[in-house]
Parts: C-alpha cells; structure tokens; sequence
C-alpha cells in the first residue's frame, strides 16, 4: 500500500513539474508578445522606463501563466523528490526556445535543435531512474531531518561560504568573474529548495485538517525562504546585468541543480537504496541535459542549419584528401570561375607545403 501511495505522488510530481515548465516557457512568449505589441504602437519601452505594458493584456497572461507555472513547481516538491523536480526545470528553456521559432519568427539554429532533443532525452532518462526519497510526511519528521548532524554540516558550510563570497570575494571579483554571483545563488537556492519541500508537506498537512499553523517550524521555513529567494534574485540579477545572458544561463543550471541534488542527498538520503544503473542514469541524464542546454544557449547567435551542413563536409572532404575541383566544374559556371581558381591554388599550396616542397613558397 506504501509503495502504490508512493508511485501515485511520483506521478503527481512529474505531472506537476512538466506542468510547470509548460506554463513558465509559456510566460516569456506571452509577455514577449504583449512587449512587442506595444513597441508597434509607439508606447514607451519597458526597457526605457516605460510601464504601459501594464495596460496589455498579453502581458498580464504571461504573468498569469508564470504564476502558475511557480506555483505547480512549489507542489511537485511536496510529492516527488527534488532530485527529479529541480533537473525538469530545464524543459521550460526548451518550451520557451520551441514556442519562440514559431510564435516570435525567433530561428532556431541546427546546434539550438539538437540542443532541444538532448534536453528531451535527458529528462527522460532522469525520469525513469530518479531516485525514491524516504517518506517525510510530517512536520516534525521534516524537523528531525533538518537536525541530522550531516545537513546541518551542509548548511553551515554553505551560509559561510556564501558570506565569504558575499563579503569578500564579491566586492573584489563580483565584476570580472562570471563564478562569484551565480555561486552565491545556486548554493543558496539548494536551502531555498528544501524550505519549498518543508513548506509543501506544511501544506499538505494543512489540508488534512492538522494545526500546522502552530509549529514554530513553518515559520522558520517560510522566513528562510523569503531571504534565500531574495538572496538568489539579487546576485542572479547581478550576474545577468553583467555577463552574457547565454553563458549565465547554461553555468547557472549546472551549478544550482548540482547544489540541489547534493542538498538533497545529504537531507533525503535519496542515493542509500539506488542500484548502480540507476545511479548511472541519474547522471548520465543530467550530463545530457547539460549539454542539450550549453548548445542551445553558446551557439543561439550562430546562423548554422542543415542546409549548410553538406557544404561543409564538401570543404572539409577536399581539404583532407588533398583533391582538386575537376576543370569542368570549375570552368562550367562563369560566375564562379574566379572563386574555383582561387580555391584550385590554395588546394596546391596546401599539398605542396604538406609534402615539404619550396615550390610553394
């Protein structure tokens, strides 16, 4: 019966943190749609200063939906384990890059489509050997974990490290180093994901009539929360004023999903019960993700489709083995004529120098 229970939460979860996705890659078409209406008419940009964007309409559904989105990621947490919920957050990239080709003319390159299938397969083989965390169903089995001696281990040393590069580091290399600001919110947001995981079964609990209300340690939760989230919007915000958009957003993935996985480990003690194939897909579908999200993000400028892919293979077929574009091809288009000879010498130069010949030269 508990393990039937504890499938039927994995399901809810996993529908829950998809939803999510959905509904916050969603949001960012919406409000670009809703931005670009009002640059047609001549409003004043929100980029300038401008807030008649609070007049569109588009603009309030995409806030709607990001709303939502948040909220059905707050719920997966309280029903599957954060080591699934946290990785499925990078779908909402993919959702907003697929809805952008269509809705917003926005190309998506071959390396950015490539990108997409990675991160789809990656999630998938998350899901299918995402780990089992142990049954925490009540607030005071949640503060029992808390007070693991390995945890509070954990959250010590991330509260000083985030002090030192806050205080230390930050003022000094905050500017020049891409690591420092994103450190800071990616360590951080490992203690805000499992205040969110306390704050679910709170909530769970509150629905089954019990006087959650009353235990200090809601309070607690939802006051580390509020300064975590606030922390983690802060630097976030720092690092992307300051550095490309997509360099922070692949390094920032990495970090923080680490951060949470290791996080979770530590408090869940998710890892105890997984067999070796499990473990192996577990990471071998977060490295896929990873690297589904490094190419939609690095290569996103880089105007490289299909198209141009046999054009290339030609080139780096010819420079390989050294051959010659016959005289018929190169003489048979006039217009190309010029470019085939040019293209006929630097062949011969290239074998020349290859084979140590002077004639080259």
């Amino acid at each position: 019966m508990s393990q039937t229970r504890g499938r039927y939460d994995f399901c809810i979860g996993l529908v829950l943190a998809m939803s999510s996705s959905i509904f916050i890659g969603g949001s960012f078409i919406l409000k670009k749609k809703g931005l670009l209406r009002l640059a047609r008419k001549g409003s004043m940009r929100a980029g300038q200063g401008g807030h008649a964007y609070l007049k569109e309409w588009l603009w309030w559904a995409g806030l709607l939906s990001m709303g939502a989105g948040e909220v059905a990621n707050f719920a997966a947490y309280a029903f599957a384990p954060a080591t699934l919920v946290t990785p499925l957050g990078a779908l909402s990239v993919l959702v907003s890059a697929i809805l952008s080709s269509f809705f917003l003319n926005e190309k998506l390159n071959l390396h950015g489509k490539i990108g997409c299938l990675l991160s789809i397969l990656g999630s998938t083989v998350m899901v299918i050997h995402a780990p089992q965390e142990e049954e925490v169903e009540t607030l005071n089995e949640m503060s029992h974990k808390l007070g693991d001696p390995g945890f509070v281990v954990f959250a010590t040393l991330v509260v000083i490290v985030s002090l030192i590069l806050i205080f230390v580091v930050g003022p000094r290399h905050g500017q020049t180093n891409i690591l420092v600001y994103i450190t800071i919110c990616s360590v951080i947001g490992a203690l805000s994901v499992s205040c969110v995981k306390g704050l679910g079964i709170t909530i769970k609990e509150f629905f089954a009539g019990k006087p959650v209300l009353k235990h200090p340690l809601f309070w607690m939760l939802l006051l580390s929360l509020i300064v975590c989230v606030s922390t983690q919007i802060n630097y976030l915000n720092r690092a992307l004023d300051i550095f490309n958009t997509s360099i922070v957003t692949p390094i920032y993935y990495v970090i923080f999903t680490t951060s949470v996985l290791t996080c979770s480990a530590i408090l869940f003690k998710e890892w105890q019960h997984m067999a070796a194939d499990d473990i192996i897909g577990t990471f071998s579908g977060f490295l896929t993700i990873i690297v589904g999200i490094f190419l939609l993000h690095a290569f996103k400028d880089v105007n490289f489709t299909l198209a141009n892919l046999p054009l290339s293979l030609r080139k780096d077929d010819r420079a390989a083995n050294g051959t010659l574009l016959s005289t018929y091809d190169c003489f048979n288009h006039d217009e190309e004529s010029s470019a085939c000879l040019g293209e006929i010498q630097s062949t011969e130069s290239l074998s020349a120098r290859r084979n140590g010949s002077l004639s080259a030269f």
